[in-house]
């Protein structure tokens, strides 16, 4: 039983960690997804920059305009390598997690399994055991029953040889008189 016991606290312990290790990856999703929307919102920051100038500025907004397409360009490029390598990332890590998850749950299963077969056997040699014992206490009851019996049997005697002892006593007692009387 104790290495059953031990053998859930591991299971206990290793689905902990899994389960702290499944948290941290949320938390770094979530940051990941923070930092993208910062990113979002510094770009449309300059974009909102770049039409400010516009306004002022007409014949440098075109070449500023330019040279921010190009920038703007190269951010959403980065950005959506960026994207696609924290995506991949996650996916894998989804995967990986998804795969501890079926070992776990086969795990969980199997000691399941084996617990329900320990009490069976438990429940079983039990059962044996009651059986066995009721067998013996019946065995004891009969003999006690034949104890009883012979003692009141032998009761019985001793009280028939008293009382036969006791006729016969008279009995010598009354002729032994009967003796005395004509001698007197």
């Amino acid at each position: 039983m104790s290495d059953v016991e031990a053998n859930l606290e591991s299971d206990d312990r290793q689905l902990l960690a899994a389960e702290t290790e499944i948290r941290h990856l949320k938390n770094t999703i979530g940051a990941l997804r923070e930092e993208m929307e910062a990113v979002q919102y510094h770009k449309d920051t300059e974009v909102q920059s770049a039409v400010a100038e516009r306004a002022d500025e007409l014949t440098q907004i075109k070449a500023t305009a330019n040279a921010l397409r190009d920038e703007m360009e190269q951010m959403r490029f980065d950005k959506d390598a960026a994207v696609q390598a924290a995506t991949a990332a996650t996916n894998d890590e989804i995967v990986q997690l998804q795969a501890t998850a079926v070992v776990l749950r086969d795990e969980l299963e199997q000691l399941r399994f084996d617990k329900d077969a320990a009490v069976q056997a438990a429940v079983a040699a039990a059962n044996d055991e009651i059986v066995q014992l009721k067998a013996t206490a019946g065995a004891l009851r009969d003999e006690l029953e034949q104890l009883r019996f012979d003692k009141d049997a032998a009761v019985q005697a001793a009280v028939a040889a008293a009382n036969d002892e006791i006729v016969q006593l008279r009995a010598t007692a009354t002729a032994l008189r009967d003796e005395l009387d004509p001698s007197k």
